[in-house]
């Protein structure tokens, strides 16, 4: 399987490219939402450059194989949001990739049936892979060799607290 490897850097500059991507197709939206955990990241980002309340809607489907393997996709029952009643009318749904494309299939379901003031979805992420059934709206990158992506924070996928502390350790000064 082919590796992308993406630096901090480089994630910055595809984020910020995506934001640009969304406003430069002249599409006014009312609210935004971002998936939990891969969202996360480019949703922050975005709602501050976009100056709007950050809606989140936790999702998981990447827990077996350190998250490598796609399981059962789980959708939380809640949204949580910074300004209530703010998820409303256009909404922009952030993710970080599309690759089977279930997620957003049943995500915008999800939203369908339970968010009656949702009047248009619109999606956006930083990676299309070749390999989805569903075609974002606005991307940055369509990678059509499907590779697996390492994100600059995967790291934390593996590490544990032990690891964590004696990395912390390891860098302090001594007093």
């Amino acid at each position: 399987m082919d590796v992308l490897r993406v630096s901090w850097d480089e994630y910055h500059r595809l984020v910020e490219t995506l934001a640009f991507n969304v406003y430069d197709s002249g599409w006014k939206f009312d609210s935004m939402l971002c998936l939990a955990r891969g969202g996360l990241r480019p949703g922050d980002v975005l709602s501050r450059i976009f100056d709007m309340p950050l809606n989140i809607l936790a999702t998981s489907s990447y827990r077996e194989a350190c998250g490598r393997e796609q399981g059962e996709l789980d959708i939380g029952k809640y949204i949580a949001s910074s300004k209530e009643g703010s998820l409303k009318g256009r909404v922009l749904l952030i993710d970080d990739l599309v690759d089977s494309g279930l997620t957003f299939q049943r995500v915008r379901e999800h939203l369908a049936n339970n968010m009656k003031g949702i009047t248009e979805v619109r999606t956006a992420v930083i990676w299309w892979k070749a390999c989805s059934k569903f075609e974002p709206d606005y991307y940055v990158e369509y990678l059509g060799n499907n590779p697996w992506i390492q994100q600059p924070f995967e790291v934390y996928d593996t590490m544990r607290l032990g690891q964590l502390v004696a990395k912390v350790q390891g860098h302090r000064k001594p007093d």
